[in-house]
């Protein structure tokens, strides 16, 4: 598998650049938001995802490897592969498309590229309370796990303040499962 691409952008299409790389030409699947960074003859580095099937091989480039998380975790959706979730990723910003899932807006993901209502209802299905979001660039303000390891933690009884506080130091790759039990052993180790 090719998991990393490192090369100068040779020709930049309506759905992938040619990337050239030691001398060979690799055909690599970007969102429309990658592609109108692209310029030609600029040396530019992706993290790749391969398909595979018996008669296609395809490379996907991200220049995050968040971006290539959240493709991965489109593709666990039944009935969407690679080329479907990338059209729904050129439709919104990925961070846009995670807190659709967590709030439940079907109306919304309904209107991705390729997504019809069952698609969005299976998305959020399969995806709700899976996915890691981080913090909010622009606010700062914690969302998508983050706000599920903390209702989780309240819930259990922990105080508002003290919960903040371990929160704040939540590995964002965690998962909501994986965040409460870290957070419940800072909760219950002695100061």
């Amino acid at each position: 598998m090719i998991g990393y691409l490192h090369g100068e952008v040779m020709e930049v299409n309506t759905d992938h650049v040619i990337l050239n790389v030691n001398g060979v030409g690799y055909e690599v699947l970007c969102t429309l938001d990658t592609l109108s960074r692209m310029m030609l003859g600029e040396m530019i580095s992706f993290y790749t995802y391969t398909h595979v099937r018996e008669d296609v091989l395809q490379l996907f480039g991200f220049l995050q490897t968040e971006e290539k998380q959240f493709f991965l975790s489109l593709l666990k959706v039944n009935g969407v592969g690679p080329k479907m979730a990338i059209a729904m990723m050129s439709g919104a910003p990925a961070l846009t498309i995670m807190e659709f899932i967590e709030n439940e807006d079907v109306k919304a993901l309904s209107k991705l590229p390729k997504v019809g209502k069952k698609k969005a209802e299976q998305m959020v299905l399969t995806l709700k309370g899976k996915l890691v979001m981080g913090k909010d660039p622009k606010t700062g303000a914690v969302t998508g796990s983050s706000k599920e390891v903390t209702s989780a933690l309240i819930n259990l009884g922990f105080k508002p303040p003290q919960v903040d506080e371990v929160v704040k130091k939540l590995d964002p790759k965690m998962d909501v499962q994986e965040g409460v039990r870290w957070a419940l052993s800072q909760l219950s180790s002695p100061l």
